[in-house]
């Protein structure tokens, strides 16, 4: 959103968090959703997986999975609803319900590979589906390290379905101090690709003189 924009809130986005390593970029997504006037829902869905890295690396307690999306936030969550993985009955399990775009962060290759075959067990693989079937954004933030031939076979699949593969690569052009600096500079460019352009996104101008 640009200084001074008055923008109504139209956007509605689908955040799915699978169990690969990476918690902080499923954090900061949320974060920035939240935070754009652009946007105004999302769908969070979590793997069973997904909620074990989450306690893991963030060190969140939640008693009940309802409140993660308040525990991800670090305050009360506006415009997320969550929902459970096991929900195939869902509203984003269902073509006609507008979604404008699905992000998976951090998406696992296992993730990857049931998405690539066209399975869908869970609320995030039929979801995703949906996207594909829909012509709609899907981008997947694959998360792991080397890749098999088997991955960058389902990569290839997956792409030529119409989804966006998207690896969790960080880059260092903006020269980076932090963490966070890593994070948000990778979501922000994930978001640039849903037509959710961010300010805190470094734009490389090129060298100087």
């Amino acid at each position: 959103m640009r200084k001074n924009q008055v923008i109504i809130g139209t956007k509605t986005i689908t955040l799915a968090v699978t169990g690969a390593s990476g918690a902080i970029f499923a954090r900061r997504m949320l974060q920035l959703l939240e935070a754009d006037s652009r946007v105004s829902r999302i769908h969070l869905v979590i793997s069973g997986s997904g909620l074990k890295v989450l306690r893991e690396e963030l060190g969140l307690g939640a008693a009940r999975t309802a409140q993660m999306a308040t525990q991800l936030l670090g305050a009360r969550a506006r415009k997320t609803t969550y929902l459970l993985d096991s929900d195939v009955g869902a509203c984003i399990a269902s073509g006609s319900y507008p979604v404008d775009g699905m992000v998976v962060i951090p998406c696992t290759t296992g993730c990857l590979a049931q998405i690539a075959g066209g399975i869908s067990s869970t609320l995030i693989e039929r979801a995703a589906d949906v996207c594909l079937k829909e012509g709609r954004k899907l981008i997947l933030a694959i998360r792991d390290t080397p890749f098999s031939r088997i991955h960058l076979e389902n990569m290839l699949r997956a792409q030529a379905a119409g989804a966006e593969i998207f690896p969790i690569i960080p880059s260092y052009y903006h020269k980076p101090a932090t963490i966070d600096d890593l994070t948000t500079q990778f979501c922000c460019r994930v978001l640039a690709h849903v037509g959710l352009d961010q300010d805190k996104q470094f734009q490389w101008k090129g060298l100087g003189d």
